[in-house]
């Protein structure tokens, strides 16, 4: 029964996307059911087989601000307080599932071989959406074969929105590139010729290769979104905590830095220059706030988190309650406000939001220290990933509202309570529940 969960819960991440990015009520239900189903069977297993209810302490840094937040979000329909309950009441099921999501995330992701089947799963879910986006893509005039949605020169894969697929890939890819880490060499001892060659050998004939080869697809796939922060912030994620590691990694292995040039020099510049990375360069040179209006929908949003900071609109009323605050018709529709950070202080208040942001930041330092201490190396490894992922979040949601698409929440809280697990899981830890 825990393999049929488990493999449930990874069937789930890979699920999440397929149907519009879950950019529908419909899909997004879809996800919601799927997951309290899974709860619901969690919970037979913990009267059958005696299996612990509540998932391990360490848990506690994710659990608490998404419990929270559900309640809070309960207390804005229930008080009144929310401008829209309808969308308030769509937000906590959300968030109601997400929460539930992570706990069993925690309760069955318990020892390296299942981090790693697990640290897999969300690697392959990323590989099918490059592999699906670069065929869209790239065959001229075509539409999806399923919901029949044109394609332009953009890559969209299975979502509706460019930007959105873009920061899903730079999350997948993230927890791609510590999984290739974690199976690098830590032999730093001298080599003959014929030792290399065969070491050569190995690694083209190993899963590594496939790993690598995941990792293109995917980086092709980001490239063809020809999304301006989505490569400008995974890229600039990835310099950050490359350059961190090489200064912090403890035992780092033996050809970490040949591999982070070759993400620079073989995906960036050579697949990228085939791909099209100068077309995201000339946009980003195009880019003026003069042709833009999402810094205009941030700035008319500002007087919406000062006429409710610390309760909010409530959640999902951004939608419904924008409009009567712009004070101009702008060249597009904005259902979003185009920056998560302004969003969330809008529909939940600036409490919640700092609360939510801190649990990202103490994901962050606790995987940075994961590097630095831990010498299990597929923790390393998984912890250098999660790094990647969290800051690139953190950057991307500056100009974006990639945290609204339950697909690539349902991804990066994954990626959150993985970071906690790698940093905290020890033996002793198994039997230390709440």
């Amino acid at each position: 029964m825990q393999k049929f969960i488990f493999y449930n819960i990874c069937a789930v991440i890979f699920y999440a996307p397929i149907p519009l990015g879950a950019n529908r009520i419909w899909a997004s239900s879809s996800i919601e059911f799927w997951v309290f189903a899974i709860f619901i069977v969690h919970l037979m297993t913990v009267v059958k087989c005696d299996k612990p209810l509540l998932p391990p302490r360490y848990s506690l840094p994710v659990l608490i601000p998404l419990t929270v937040t559900c309640v809070w979000l309960l207390l804005q329909i229930l008080a009144g307080l929310s401008l829209d309950p309808a969308a308030t009441q769509l937000m906590l099921l959300k968030t109601l599932a997400l929460t539930l999501l992570a706990w069993l995330i925690f309760c069955y992701v318990t020892d390296k071989k299942t981090v790693y089947q697990f640290a897999l799963a969300l690697f392959l879910a990323g590989v099918y959406q490059g592999i699906y986006a670069s065929w869209l893509n790239l065959s001229v005039g075509s539409s999806s074969p399923v919901f029949g949605i044109p394609y332009g020169n953009r890559a969209n894969g299975t979502f509706v929105y460019q930007n959105q697929l873009a920061n899903y890939l730079a999350l997948t890819l993230s927890i791609g590139i510590g999984i290739l880490i974690s199976q690098l060499s830590y032999d730093h001892s001298r080599s003959r010729l014929r030792d290399r060659i065969r070491a050569l050998a190995n690694i083209l004939l190993s899963a590594k290769m496939v790993i690598r080869l995941g990792l293109i697809i995917m980086f092709i796939g980001l490239i063809l979104t020809r999304s301006r922060m989505g490569n400008s912030a995974f890229f600039m994620a990835l310099a950050t905590v490359s350059l961190l590691a090489l200064f912090i990694y403890n035992h780092p292995p033996k050809n970490l830095k040949l591999l982070i040039i070759s993400f620079f020099v073989l995906d960036l510049i050579l697949i990228g220059s085939i791909f099209g990375v100068e077309k995201v360069r000339q946009r980003l040179v195009e880019t003026s706030l003069a042709s833009e209006t999402r810094d205009e929908v941030v700035r008319d949003a500002l007087p919406m988190i000062q006429d409710q900071p610390i309760f909010g609109s409530g959640g999902g009323s951004f939608y419904s309650s924008f409009p009567r605050y712009h004070p101009e018709v702008y060249s597009g529709f904005y259902d979003h406000a185009h920056n998560d950070y302004i969003q969330f202080a809008v529909e939940l208040g600036l409490p919640i939001t700092l609360m939510l942001g801190g649990m990202m930041l103490y994901c962050l330092l606790l995987s940075v220290r994961t590097i630095k201490t831990r010498r299990t190396p597929l923790f390393q490894g998984i912890a250098f990933g999660s790094c990647i992922a969290i800051l690139h979040m953190l950057l991307h949601s500056t100009v974006d509202f990639s945290l609204q698409s339950p697909a690539i929440a349902v991804m990066f809280v994954s990626i959150l309570s993985l970071s906690l697990i790698v940093g905290r899981l020890n033996t002793r830890s198994y039997s230390q529940n709440l």
